[in-house]
């Protein structure tokens, strides 16, 4: 089990070499690295409540601690993925249940599609009826490693029937 997760990138801390502890919190030696001269690291314009970022980083470590437990892992993996892009891009949610996108992010209509460490392959489907203009995909490895990728709609393979599908591996990486 790590020790803990990085505050910025929710990337496992295995041992101490990964990161540093600092003020209550773990922070890996990659985004540390990722500050360069700018200071800026992986931080957007958006502003995500502390209080939002402790529950996610809860949530994250329960589902681990559960897994190394229990063997099993627990089914929220589909919130979890709406969390971290509401964390990571500022995407606003739409209320329970609304139809057509999970959210905003600007003018776009968001719509999040999670990969867990359960499914076989990295490919997921969405609506082709869906009201919205960015798909947003987490996936999340058997780890608890979060990596997100965005396409916008117009990008995805044209076709007949009611759902498009994207694999991960074929999103371009924010990485790169």
């Amino acid at each position: 089990m790590p020790l803990g997760y990085c505050r910025f990138t929710h990337r496992p801390i295995e041992s101490a070499s990964d990161g540093i502890w600092d003020d209550g919190d773990w922070i890996s030696w990659d985004y540390i690295s990722s500050l360069g001269d700018s200071g800026q690291g992986e931080s957007s314009s958006h502003t995500v409540s502390q209080e939002l970022r402790d529950i996610f980083e809860s949530l994250v470590h329960t589902a681990a601690a559960y897994k190394q437990h229990t063997g099993r892992y627990l089914n929220i993996f589909g919130e979890l993925g709406e969390l971290y892009a509401e964390i990571e891009l500022g995407i606003r949610r739409n209320k329970l249940n609304a139809p057509g996108s999970d959210g905003r992010l600007g003018n776009d209509f968001i719509e999040v599609k999670t990969i867990s460490p359960l499914k076989q392959d990295d490919k997921v489907q969405v609506k082709r009826k869906g009201n919205f203009n960015k798909l947003y995909v987490v996936k999340i490895s058997e780890n608890f490693f979060f990596e997100g990728r965005m396409i916008d709609r117009r990008d995805l393979k044209k076709g007949e029937g009611k759902f498009a599908s994207v694999k991960f591996a074929d999103m371009e990486s924010d990485d790169e």
